[in-house]
């Protein structure tokens, strides 16, 4: 498809004015030129043109408002300084896969002040000793080179991504502390389950095998103390016994004393009828 064609058909019914977006990869340019683009594209903030075999960049239009702009694997060669003049709020530029060899084809856009981002990559110039350095030392607006700046560290995508990498930094951060929130609220119902159910195992072992030593203990003291109350209630039943006895002996020594008594009485008493009556008979 030609360039003019697709232009056309990416408008989709709208105005050039109304467009900030337009993706032209993969037309054909006509003698290596822009066709159809033209300084009517006054908000395009947004072009791709890649492998549409541009040569030149001489027609390109006055696009004050572009920011990123592609140009990836095409031919051309030279002719940066058009940049400056009509496109000069730039930030990304990719130039990978085209015919740049010199650092003074290069040299043209130390006037892009806005330029943040270069993409030479597949180009002739990166085989160049100290490539990246020189770069850097001759463009020292821009902050990365091939995706990458001076320490190595990856360029994003976009300013979109940017924002968007600091939404899900920012959601990631809030996981992070719902789950520490969430793991110390589960140690704590841990702790209470473990008060719940008790001391830990082991533990009333210990306990039971410190309440049978003492059982143990009140068995032995209570048998020796059962012995020695044994002991004195046998003592006690004995000393009763003797006690009876002698109580006995001392009853039947008493009754025989009155008996004698009685016994002696009646001698007496005897003895007394027996001399009346000798008397008696010594009258008569």
């Amino acid at each position: 498809m030609e360039m003019k064609k697709r232009i056309n058909l990416e408008l989709r019914n709208r105005a050039p004015e109304e467009v900030t977006e337009l993706v032209l990869d993969n037309c054909l340019c006509v003698n290596g030129e822009i066709e159809g683009l033209n300084d009517a594209f006054k908000k395009l903030e947004f072009l791709s043109m890649a492998n549409v075999e541009l040569s030149s960049l001489a027609r390109l239009p006055s696009l004050n408002k572009l920011r990123k702009l592609e140009l990836s694997d095409n031919i051309i060669s030279g002719g940066l300084e058009v940049l400056a003049e009509k496109c000069p709020n730039l930030t990304y530029l990719n130039l990978s896969g085209n015919k740049i060899k010199d650092l003074s084809t290069v040299e043209a856009l130390q006037n892009l002040k806005n330029l943040k981002s270069l993409d030479l990559f597949n180009c002739e110039i990166t085989n160049l000793e100290d490539y990246r350095e020189s770069i850097f030392e001759l463009l020292q607006q821009i902050t990365y080179l091939d995706g990458f700046d001076q320490e190595d560290n990856e360029a994003p995508d976009s300013e979109e991504e940017d924002d968007e990498v600091e939404y899900y930094s920012a959601m990631k951060m809030n996981e992070v502390l719902d789950t520490s929130y969430s793991m110390d609220g589960d140690e704590d119902d841990e702790d209470e389950e473990e008060d719940e159910a008790g001391p830990p195992e082991g533990y009333e072992e210990e306990e039971e095998e410190e309440e049978e030593d003492e059982d143990e203990d009140e068995d032995e003291a209570g048998s020796e103390l059962g012995e020695g109350e044994e002991e004195v209630g046998l003592s006690y039943l004995m000393k009763e016994e003797i006690q009876d006895e002698e109580d006995d002996d001392d009853y039947v020594e008493e009754g025989e004393e009155e008996e004698e008594e009685e016994e002696e009485g009646l001698r007496g008493e005897k003895r007394k009828r027996d001399a009346e009556d000798d008397g008696e008979e010594e009258d008569d």
